[in-house]
């Protein structure tokens, strides 16, 4: 059998405000590495010990490429960040609106049965961090063994505390005799501290991961059992989907339709054929800036540092500076995050409270909990520098081969400077090349295009004047992107 592993890259990044946004959210981060939670997602999965040898457990099981599950405005980072680290997946599937775990699954469970009515599903968030990963590996191979004659299994992390921030699996008795797995007596709600002392203590209580595997038809069948609506919804979003570029589109009108609810409520608390396998793996789902001070090392005074930072007199702080030096002096079990556009100070025991911050900036119409100033772009980037009265300064990085849409703005025209690089110019019927130090004018109302024809990256400073310069006032007559 095949095991693929499918990756649930969604999120709308509140939890890790402000270095997350909803256009950025934390799995897009390099948050303990140096790569993004979703890079080190992917490449445990894909560093399963050989196969065909057997010698992880998994004699008779071959892991393939991941299938990723995200939102619309993730594809690109989703494409790039995987192509960085030289993974191509099996498929990126794009929902145009979020509907929680349970359709998301069973997307992908139908997409894999067109491919392999024998497949294996190993569900991942992509913005989990394991530590253990030959524990994982070993949990993996237990986990197949039971998904492959049927059951619907997931991985229920042996708890090192009363932690009164994640759900908990009661299990029962075991599977077999002797087997790793336990039946599923029942699952249960985040529990207040006292209750949590009392799971600990019992032993067979564990922090419900989210991380499951199961044979993608018995999932779509147990579905069918409990939430006929949603595999119907599900099912016409498939059928009626089409290919775009690289990544597959769900039809929306169908999906939109879709009921949203999780794997958990939709199935799990209700199949007969639910097990949990314990697994201690150094888990952490990173769901506040407290968890992730929690799961790096800090330093000889517990503090846990990135970036230009200056400390004296400080301890067990998490302190993260990503474009200015700062300074922190005489405290203690604070959380310190510095960027571009905010900046978050907190007690490391209240950094749940930062949603109420998020919550703020929706309310009072703002751009803050959105994307930072840097806006990623399947071409590059742009970074707004200055912005006044009728004008706004960005400096643009086009990628090599990368190239904009062709365009036009009804209210603005544009100055472009190269800083570095070569860029090929379209505007009206006139094509240019400039290098280092040459500029353009773009009027209001020309059709244009910039590319970077060039082997290294094109950077460029953009002076934009005129009534509104919203980036609705993009006219796209051509995008070799397909955006609208």
């Amino acid at each position: 059998m095949k095991i693929y592993p499918v990756i649930l890259s969604g999120g709308s990044g509140t939890r890790l405000w402000p270095l997350s946004r909803a256009v950025l959210p934390k799995q897009l981060l390099p948050l303990v590495t140096d790569k993004t939670m979703l890079q080190e997602t992917a490449l445990r999965v894909i560093s399963l010990p050989n196969r065909r040898a057997g010698d992880s457990g998994l004699a008779g099981f071959d892991v393939m490429p991941p299938l990723v599950v995200c939102g619309n405005e993730h594809r690109f980072m989703v494409a790039e960040q995987l192509r960085e680290i030289g993974l191509p997946p099996l498929g990126i599937l794009l929902e145009p609106v979020g509907r929680n775990t349970a359709p998301a699954v069973a997307v992908a469970a139908q997409y894999l049965l067109a491919i392999d009515p024998q497949a294996l599903m190993l569900v991942l968030p992509a913005d989990h961090v394991i530590s253990d990963v030959a524990a994982f590996h070993q949990s993996i191979a237990d986990a197949a063994l039971l998904a492959a004659d049927g059951a619907l299994a997931t991985f229920g992390i042996v708890p090192t505390a009363p932690e009164t921030g994640y759900g908990y699996i009661r299990s029962g008795a075991p599977v077999t005799p002797g087997a790793v797995g336990c039946k599923v007596e029942r699952f249960v709600e985040k529990p207040d501290l006292a209750t949590a002392q009392s799971f600990l203590a019992a032993g067979n209580y564990f922090w419900n991961s989210g991380m499951f595997m199961f044979r993608a038809e018995r999932y779509l069948t147990e579905l069918e059992q409990f939430q006929p609506a949603m595999l119907a919804a599900c099912e016409a979003a498939v059928r009626d989907g089409y290919r775009d570029l690289d990544f597959c589109r769900l039809e929306e009108t169908a999906f939109a339709a879709c009921p949203s609810d999780s794997i958990d409520y939709a199935v799990m608390e209700h199949t007969a054929h639910a097990v949990v396998l314990p697994a201690a793996i150094g888990w952490s789902d990173v769901g506040s800036w407290s968890a992730l001070w929690e799961v790096q090392h800090g330093d000889a005074n517990g503090n846990v540092v990135r970036g230009d930072v200056y400390l004296d007199g400080v301890s067990n702080c998490l302190i993260r500076a990503e474009r200015r030096m700062v300074a922190v002096l005489g405290v203690q079990d604070l959380v310190v995050v510095e960027t571009d556009d905010a900046i978050l100070v907190a007690h490391k025991d209240q950094v749940q409270r930062v949603k109420q911050v998020v919550d703020h900036l929706k309310q009072a119409g703002r751009s803050e909990h959105v994307q930072h100033r840097k806006v990623y772009r399947p071409w590059g980037s742009y970074e707004g520098i200055d912005i006044g009265e009728r004008f706004q300064v960005k400096r643009i990085t086009v990628n090599p081969g990368g190239k904009l849409s062709l365009q036009m703005h009804h209210h603005r025209a544009e100055h472009w400077v190269v800083v570095s690089g070569t860029a090929q110019v379209t505007c009206g019927e006139k094509v240019t090349l400039l290098t280092e130090n040459e500029s353009t004018y773009i009027p209001i109302g020309m059709t244009h295009r910039l590319e970077n024809p060039g082997k290294l990256p094109l950077h460029l400073i953009e002076v934009q004047s005129g009534s509104y310069l919203g980036e609705d006032d993009i006219v796209r007559l051509e995008d070799v992107y397909q955006r609208a």
